[in-house]
């Protein structure tokens, strides 16, 4: 019995450890493998794989792309003022051995550089290049960040400004240029119709001056706008020239009888 014995437990052992060795996994992780403590070349998986324990280490490394929460940082910009800037960051890891050997823990390296790289580039530009050039600011953090990320494995695909917080007299600041710059524009395009107006009204003076009859059939218009008014009465001189045009000539009649 003790002959059959042995056997049958060296069998069930091997079989738990063979078993106990099987990792699954998902199409989106890959296993970084550790072999007497040297490096496989390749990551294994996705699917069924096997890590020899205790030989073998594994360590797991998710390749979907990560969201990251920049924390508010502090930023004088180039005009010296100080606002409150936070971001949000996308990336993924491109290349698992990297990103488990090169380095220590690449989620706390990638957030704090995020936050050096933030601050230092926004603190180059004014004021007024940070709250209207948003998108070359966040192309130019993105660029920045990848390049120092890829000896990592790590591939930095976005970089957003989520808020920029400014101080309350900056912000009033802010609302009284607004509205000087609104009332300038008002003021331009007033000045730009009474102009256009005044143009308008020496061209007609010039013709009227030309056709003295326009002038009459302006004066008879106006005689027409006012009869709509019933509610007082209105005395207009009558000009001679006007009359002249109703004159009946007897003379011109006689000659041409």
């Amino acid at each position: 019995m003790d002959f059959l014995t042995f056997p049958i437990i060296v069998i069930i052992v091997v079989v738990l450890y063979v078993l106990n060795s099987i990792k699954v996994l998902r199409e989106y992780e890959r296993g970084v493998i550790f072999r007497l403590g040297r490096l496989l070349p390749q990551p294994k998986g996705p699917g069924l794989i096997l890590v020899f324990s205790p030989i073998d280490r594994m360590v797991r490394v998710s390749l979907r792309i990560i969201t990251m929460d920049v924390p508010p940082q502090d930023v004088i910009t180039k005009d010296n003022v100080t606002v409150k800037v936070n971001a949000v960051l996308y990336f993924r890891v491109d290349d698992p051995l990297k990103s488990v050997v090169t380095v220590q823990d690449y989620l706390y390296a990638t957030s704090q550089l995020a936050q050096t790289t933030l601050r230092s580039v926004l603190g180059q530009v004014h004021l007024d290049d940070l709250l209207a050039e948003r998108d070359k600011l966040n192309a130019k953090l993105q660029e920045i960040i990848d390049q120092h990320t890829d000896p990592w494995g790590i591939k930095v695909n976005l970089v957003e400004m989520k808020q920029v917080d400014l101080p309350e007299a900056m912000i009033r600041a802010i609302a009284r240029q607004a509205e000087a710059e609104r009332e300038r524009r008002a003021k331009v395009i007033h000045a730009d119709g009474e102009f256009q107006a005044a143009e308008k009204l020496a061209q007609a003076a010039d013709i009227i001056s030309r056709n003295p009859q326009a002038l009459q059939l302006r004066f008879l218009g106006t005689l027409t706008e006012i009869a709509t008014e019933k509610t007082s009465t209105i005395v207009f001189p009558l000009p001679l020239e006007l009359l002249k045009a109703f004159t009946y000539d007897r003379g011109q009649e006689k000659k041409q009888s």
